[in-house]
């Protein structure tokens, strides 16, 4: 199992129903694809560097979590078409 960390800048114009539920929607496909949550670490509403799709402003969340090498791109191909994430990275974590 290996370390990863996934850094995800979601929308700042949707309720915050919405980007909760943006946030377990991704935690459900962490376990989904065999990996395991660790930790969750929110940072709240900061300014973007740049202006993203004419926003600039998002909401920041770190998601820590353990899985095999298979399921980072297995989840970034299906963050790419979320409509309320503008931007995500997925790195691995060195032991």
């Amino acid at each position: 199992m290996n370390k990863y960390e996934l850094a995800l800048v979601v929308s700042a114009k949707i309720e915050d129903d919405a980007r909760v539920a943006t946030v377990e929607q991704v935690k459900e496909m962490i376990t989904r694809f065999g990996g395991t949550v660790t930790n969750v670490d929110e940072w709240g509403k900061k300014r973007l560097a740049y202006e993203i799709q004419k926003m600039r402003e998002g909401f920041y969340y770190f998601i820590q979590f353990e899985s095999e090498s298979t399921t980072p791109g297995e989840i970034e191909q299906r963050v790419r078409i979320m409509e309320s994430v503008i931007r995500y990275l997925c790195i691995r974590q060195d032991a």
